[in-house]
């Protein structure tokens, strides 16, 4: 059987790749312990290079189960890690989630990235859909997601917590990219 989403995917500027080892003390720098960052996302800043070695090994491990499909985001010209997509199989499509390091956010690098694994998953015959949510005050996420195709399809009321937020859960928008 054919897997859902290739270990690779190549765009004009990035190639996502599934994570190794090594990637850990990389993207702990980066982005696993910068509280702005992880301001809007589902877990907690790292507190050591360790959590992010257990990540890793997770999302190592994840891509044997077949339905759940983290990339790293590496740049071409230098192979420079840059963030990672994460995109986890629904009944009928795919579920994304993104994030990056601050010192590249706003080159367009997400959205890329967004786009090319949507165009790949949605000529599979079985995903009709990729959808993404954001919480409603993340303004530049829902940016990337309206760069990429999708479109914002309405608000869910108190759907996702966002621990360094709120411990309740906040009211976010849905995306989808449709076939």
């Amino acid at each position: 059987m054919d897997p859902l989403l290739p270990e690779r995917i190549e765009t004009t500027r990035l190639i996502l790749r599934p994570p190794v080892p090594q990637d850990a003390e990389i993207i702990f720098a980066a982005y696993c312990q910068d509280p702005l960052v992880c301001r809007y996302m589902v877990w907690v800043p790292h507190a050591s290079v360790e959590v992010t070695r257990q990540f890793i090994g997770w999302c190592m491990g994840a891509w044997d189960s077949g339905s759940v499909f983290p990339y790293m985001l590496v740049r071409k010209s230098d192979a420079q890690v840059l963030g990672m997509l994460d995109a986890r199989a629904t009944d009928h499509g795919l579920n994304i989630g993104y994030v990056l390091a601050r010192e590249h956010w706003g080159q367009g690098h997400v959205p890329e990235a967004v786009r090319g694994l949507a165009e790949i998953a949605l000529s599979r015959p079985t995903v009709f859909r990729i959808e993404a949510t954001c919480d409603v005050e993340n303004h530049p996420s829902a940016r990337v997601l309206e760069k990429s195709g999708f479109v914002r399809e309405g608000r869910l009321a108190r759907y996702t917590v966002h621990p360094n937020l709120s411990p309740e859960p906040r009211d976010c928008w849905m995306y989808a990219r449709l076939r």
